[in-house]
């Protein structure tokens, strides 16, 4: 599973870049820029190359991006200055899994193994321990919960917005249709990105602008912000979530969930090394421990999900 590997190693690179354009602009200013930029790249792609907004799975990814993109990626944006980008990232693709393939079973009749059930409480596990406030936390108690709500919030519309990708590509194969990674992650970033546009402006009219408080330079100081704002572009939404539409293109939302969850370990290092942030003991070992659940569900990847009819489910075997 290349592309998962990949997406994980991207996402790392997108989160660290998020933490730091969302400081200096704001969360609504730095997410809505880091969307434009990837649309604008994404729409170069599939009108010149792939299949532009044509398809029958267009509707599935436009609401797979309202989902994953627009309720999801505003509640992750929302949790990096209350509980860092480490852990945020953390909460929220550890929890994307296990709710992504609880999902699969409510909506596509998926039924879930008593391995798949103990290692995503593994994951669970690590993630509590992780999370567990310390006294090196710098913000309160409401301040760090409000954070943590926003990250469950976020694994949610990440969990959801795959499973109806996944929808997408079974539609699409079923038609006979080819949808290309480029191209899905277009026609999904459109939904995302009309429903990142109403909420800003929404804050805007109401003089809020998306958490002021988390803002710490006023002015928008577009100078020392803008590579931040490329990185997390072309890491995030633009290549990372190419390489992730292709890995949900061929392997179930659970597996490919539970790989992408290995981006806390390797957002470790950047956040050490860029932010000056030292994670506790307590962290790295929720991080390892839930990591190996990932890695464990990644592993038994054809006892992952007992096969159904469904042709979702005939090509993660």
């Amino acid at each position: 599973m290349i592309q998962a590997i990949i997406t994980s190693i991207l996402f790392a690179m997108s989160a660290v870049s998020a933490g730091r354009s969302t400081r200096l602009l704001g969360a609504g200013t730095a997410n809505l820029s880091r969307l434009v930029l990837a649309t604008a790249c994404l729409a170069l792609w599939a009108h010149v190359w792939g299949q532009g907004v044509t398809g029958i799975a267009l509707p599935w990814l436009l609401l797979s991006g309202v989902v994953g993109f627009g309720f999801g990626d505003l509640a992750l944006y929302a949790s990096y200055p209350r509980i860092g980008p480490r852990l945020g990232v953390l909460l929220c693709l550890c929890l994307a899994a296990p709710f992504g393939a609880f999902a699969e079973w409510l909506w596509l009749g998926t039924r879930l193994t008593g391995y798949q059930i103990f290692w995503g409480a593994t994951i669970l596990v690590g993630v509590s321990l992780a999370l567990a406030p310390d006294t090196r936390v710098a913000s309160g108690a409401r301040t760090w919960a409000l954070g943590i709500a926003f990250g469950v919030i976020a694994a949610i519309g990440q969990g959801g917005g795959a499973v109806l990708t996944r929808k997408a590509f079974d539609v699409a194969a079923q038609a006979g249709q080819h949808i290309d990674g480029g191209t899905a992650a277009y026609q999904r970033i459109l939904g995302g990105l009309l429903l990142t546009i109403v909420v800003f402006f929404i804050h805007r009219w109401h003089k809020h602008a998306a958490a002021p408080q988390m803002t710490i330079n006023p002015g928008l100081p577009w100078r020392r912000a803008w590579p931040w704002v490329v990185a997390n572009a072309l890491f995030g939404p633009a290549i990372g979530v190419a390489f992730f539409q292709w890995a949900l293109a061929v392997a179930p939302t659970g597996i490919v969930l539970a790989i992408t969850a290995t981006t806390p370990l390797v957002v470790i290092p950047f956040t050490m090394l860029l932010e000056g942030e030292r994670p506790t003991r307590r962290s790295l070992l929720g991080g390892l421990l839930a990591v190996l659940g990932a890695a464990a569900l990644a592993y038994k990847q054809p006892n992952l999900l007992v096969p159904h009819a469904s042709t979702l489910d005939r090509r993660g075997e």
